[in-house]
């Protein structure tokens, strides 16, 4: 047996330099996370070996790939037309540009909004129009609970299909594991609307025929008639969000739409549907155009994930960044950004915009919370305000630029929503909008206390040390 034990040991040696060059060589990843995935390799060869197979690359099966592109080419015919389009000059056009450029299909004019409440009351509207709805319901969620709320819009769901409306439902696989096996779960199926879990992690060696295990549909779409749809950071859930209720209240935003971007929706919904399920939208499609309001604004939604183009979420951000000439107000519960969007960040800073960034003073997340600490030294050097929100976690994933460009959606500014979850994000072009929602952040400011520039700049050795370690190691997260 010990004449084995070379061999074995050549092996290992033997795989752990091809992962090694595997991360060098693998194409579209920054030179950061390059880095940080060799650094980890050669300190934990074995475990580093094992969690880069597992994680190292968002790989997506040849097959998985397929069904996209099908997908996406069978659904593009049925976005709306170019008519209608916004003037795209300036640094607003370039930013709808960028949107443009990823979702497949143009901005459009004549869209309207709301904002509503609070949580609750997005919650509240979104079951009056499931109760309003006379042809269909698209829901699709990350999390979903069994709490007040996620009873709320299931039993709403129940009345719908029970009506004659046809009823799809989505919820990530992970997210919304436990309501999966709810009674709740059950009695929407039971009324006979489509349920289906979306990324069901595959089981032993199955994962070799479908995609890294941890790819997650972080995405939160409601398509109510193809006519209203909601787009924002709001979980099927009470605000108290029971399996973290250490962390609440969580404060989200939402907001309601109607024109031709209840459309765009209502297809990023459809292609996730239709690679799952297989089903054929074309029917469902082929019904009359969402309207366009004479008096509406320009906006465009697009999804991200890891079968787009690697770095397209960041470039929206960043788009949406280098808009802004006078003013910048964000927010974000996680911040671990790759390099050209720190960098935005920085020269937005550096060219006189006032950049106001909303981080959550406790976050759920202590790993993530501590990188985007980590951060704090740059961008307060850069004259970036820091504020730390105190009400609860601040979970709303909001962007204000010149108090005219808005970007609200599902994405965070972490590696996992640049490069990893599918997620789904609007950016619209209205100083009436905008002034709503940068009230809304005005209130959130009520309750936040600024980090002084001295503090964030000013600190330990020991204290830079780990920041700059946390830094670094930050893309392997």
């Amino acid at each position: 047996m010990s004449g084995w034990y070379p061999f074995a040991g050549s092996i290992v040696l033997l795989i752990h330099i091809v992962v090694i060059v595997r991360a060098l060589v693998t194409v579209g990843r920054d030179p950061y996370a390059r880095s940080a995935w060799v650094l980890l390799l050669l300190t934990l060869p074995l475990a580093g070996v094992v969690l880069y197979l597992l994680f190292g690359e968002p790989w997506v099966s040849n097959d998985q790939k397929r069904r996209w592109r099908r997908a996406s080419a069978e659904l593009a015919e049925f976005a709306p037309p170019s008519t209608g389009r916004p003037d795209l000059d300036g640094l607003a056009g370039n930013a709808l540009r960028t949107f443009e450029g990823a979702a497949g299909w143009a901005a459009t004019s004549g869209n309207r909004a709301s904002l509503p409440r609070d949580s609750d009351t997005a919650i509240a509207e979104l079951v009056a129009d499931i109760d309003a709805a006379e042809r269909s319901v698209h829901l699709s969620f990350y999390i979903w609970l069994d709490d007040t709320n996620g009873a709320k819009v299931a039993d709403a769901v129940c009345r719908a299909a029970r009506r004659g409306v046809r009823c799809r439902i989505a919820v990530d696989a992970m997210g919304s594991r436990a309501f999966t096996r709810s009674v709740y779960w059950k009695e929407m199926g039971t009324a006979g609307a489509q349920i289906i879990a979306l990324l069901p992690a595959p089981l032993g060696l199955a994962v070799l025929a479908g995609r890294r295990t941890d790819l997650r549909n972080h995405r939160k779409i409601c398509v109510i008639d193809g006519h209203i749809a909601y787009c924002g950071s709001q979980n099927c859930a009470d605000p108290a969000f029971a399996i973290k209720a250490a962390y609440a209240p969580w404060v989200d935003i939402m907001l309601r739409l109607k024109g031709p971007v209840a459309r765009q929706l209502d297809l990023i919904f459809a292609q996730a549907w239709s690679i799952e399920t297989g089903e054929d939208m074309a029917g469902y499609f082929s019904s009359s155009m969402p309207v366009a309001f004479d008096d509406g604004f320009p906006a465009i939604a697009a999804g991200t994930g890891p079968l787009t183009p690697r770095g397209t979420m960041s470039d929206l951000f960043v788009a949406a960044i280098s808009a802004a000439r006078t003013r910048l107000s964000i927010t974000t519960p996680y911040f671990a950004p790759d390099p050209p969007l720190a960098a935005a960040l920085i020269a937005a800073a550096r060219r006189g915009v006032v950049v106001r960034i909303i981080f959550p003073h406790r976050n759920d997340s202590r790993i993530v919370g501590a990188i985007s600490r980590a951060y704090y030294p740059m961008l307060a050097e850069a004259g970036v305000r820091i504020f730390e929100f105190r009400g609860g976690l601040l979970h709303a994933k909001s962007l204000v630029a010149d108090d005219r460009l808005v970007l609200i959606g599902s994405s965070n500014m972490d590696r996992r929503s640049l490069d990893l979850n599918y997620e789904n994000n609007l950016l619209l072009d209205s100083p009436e909008f905008a002034a709503s929602v940068g009230e809304r952040q005005e209130q959130w400011m009520g309750n936040c206390v600024e980090v002084p520039r001295e503090d964030a700049c000013n600190r330990a050795i020991w204290r830079r040390l780990a920041d700059n370690l946390l830094t670094i190691v930050a893309p392997v997260f």
